[in-house]
C-alpha cells in the first residue's frame, strides 16, 4: 500500500484512445502520480508486466475491452500480482457488472463520466485505504443490501432493461452512451425509450427523470 508521500505508479487500461490520452495527460501533471503503463487491452498490460520488475500500484481498468474483458483480466492480475489495486473505470452501471467486478477483487468502481479531479481523489482515497465508488454505484450496493427499500418499485410497469435505461437518463448519458453501457444499439435504446414514455404516460425525458428521482418508477 502506498502512502500519501509516495509517487503512485499507475496503469491505465482503456481501448478508447481519446479517453485514455485525456486521463493519462491529466494524471501525469499531478504531483502524486506517474502513468508508467498505458495500454488498450489486458493482454498488452500483461505483456508489459512480464517485462518489468516493478508493476503499478494502481490500475484503472475498463471492462469492455478488445480481447479479454477487464473483469476476466482482473482475476489473472490479482492472482499473479496480488499487491496491485484495481479500480474499474467503465460505462457499465448494471448490477451484474458491478458485483462481478467486486467479487473478482476490484477495490473501487468509478463511471467514465466521473470528472478527472474526482478520479484523482478516488485514487488517493484508495492509496489511503478507501474504496472509491461513484455515487450511483454506491447506491446500487446499498439497495442490494437493503431490499426492503425497493419494495415501492415492485409494481413498476417498467422491465429491468427499461429501468437500466432510465438510470442512464438520470445519470445524464446520451443515447449513444446508454447504448455503449448496455451493449445494445442506439436504435434499441430509442425503441425502449418510446415504450418507457408510453408506460409512464409522459412526453419527454425530463418527466421520466423527475418520476425516477421521486421514486415513482
Amino acid at each position: 500500500m502506498t502512502t500519501k508521500n509516495d509517487i503512485i505508479s499507475l496503469a491505465i487500461v482503456e481501448d478508447d484512445a481519446q479517453i485514455r490520452s485525456s486521463i493519462q495527460m491529466y494524471l501525469d501533471i499531478q504531483g502524486e502520480f506517474r502513468c508508467n503503463f498505458v495500454c488498450n487491452s489486458v493482454e498488452s498490460l500483461l505483456g508489459q508486466l512480464q517485462q518489468t520488475n516493478k508493476g503499478p500500484d494502481v490500475i484503472l481498468m475498463d471492462i469492455g475491452l478488445p480481447g479479454m474483458s477487464g473483469i476476466d483480466g482482473m482475476k489473472i492480475i490479482n492472482e499473479k500480482y496480488p499487491d496491485i489495486d484495481i479500480i474499474m473505470l467503465t460505462v457499465y452501471h448494471d448490477s451484474e457488472k458491478i458485483f462481478q467486478s467486486l467479487c473478482a477483487g476490484a477495490c473501487g468502481y468509478l463511471l467514465k463520466n466521473t470528472p478527472l479531479p474526482e478520479i484523482k481523489e478516488g485514487i488517493l482515497s484508495l492509496a489511503n485505504g478507501g474504496s472509491p465508488m461513484s455515487p450511483q454505484i454506491a447506491r446500487k450496493i446499498v439497495e442490494f443490501f437493503n431490499p426492503a427499500k425497493n419494495q415501492v418499485s415492485n409494481n413498476s410497469p417498467l422491465s429491468i432493461r427499461e429501468k437500466e435505461i432510465v438510470v442512464g437518463l438520470v445519470d445524464g448519458l446520451s443515447y449513444k452512451m446508454i447504448a455503449d453501457r448496455m451493449n445494445i444499439s442506439i436504435e434499441t435504446v430509442r425503441f425502449h425509450i418510446k415504450k418507457i414514455y408510453k408506460k409512464l404516460h409522459v412526453n419527454c425525458k425530463a418527466e421520466v427523470i423527475s418520476k425516477s428521482l421521486k421514486g415513482e418508477i
